[in-house]
């Protein structure tokens, strides 16, 4: 068994919107990341990813996206030992001012720069990674 996760890269302005994840959380508390969540089991639904991320962002940290376009997908094990597929979309800022909104799971938000992230010495690689290959998408 493991857990769907969905992941937004947002691009606006030349800056990427990360968060400071809560130290609430059980898996990598604390630390700076994409915004977005679990997918539930909420019945049978077409674009469950998509729709996922959509609602995640906008609970976590107040705005809406378009344009979800994907970036990748890899597969981790947490701290406490859940396998998690994770996938990465890039995504079109379309309203609204980020904030942490969910203060159980988002503690700051910031808007980072692409060479700010890839020079950022304490940043996780996969978030790099990710990074890197939504900007290769986004100026394709």
């Amino acid at each position: 068994m493991f857990i769907v996760n969905v992941e937004g890269a947002i691009y606006q302005n030349d800056k990427w919107l990360l968060i400071r994840r809560s130290e609430k959380e059980e898996h990598a508390g604390g630390l700076l990341s994409l915004v977005g969540g679990k997918v539930e089991k909420d019945g049978i639904s077409s674009n469950i990813l998509e729709e996922t991320l959509k609602r995640e962002i906008s609970e976590e940290v107040g705005v809406q996206v378009s344009n979800l376009r994907y970036v990748n997908s890899t597969l981790f094990v947490t701290d406490t030992g859940l396998t998690v597929v994770d996938i990465v979309f890039l995504c079109e800022h379309e309203s609204g001012i980020p904030y942490a909104k969910c203060l159980d799971e988002v503690s700051e938000v910031y808007w980072v720069s692409t060479q700010e992230i890839l020079d950022n010495p304490d940043l996780p690689v996969y978030l790099k990674a990710n990074i890197k290959l939504a900007y290769k998408l986004l100026h394709s």
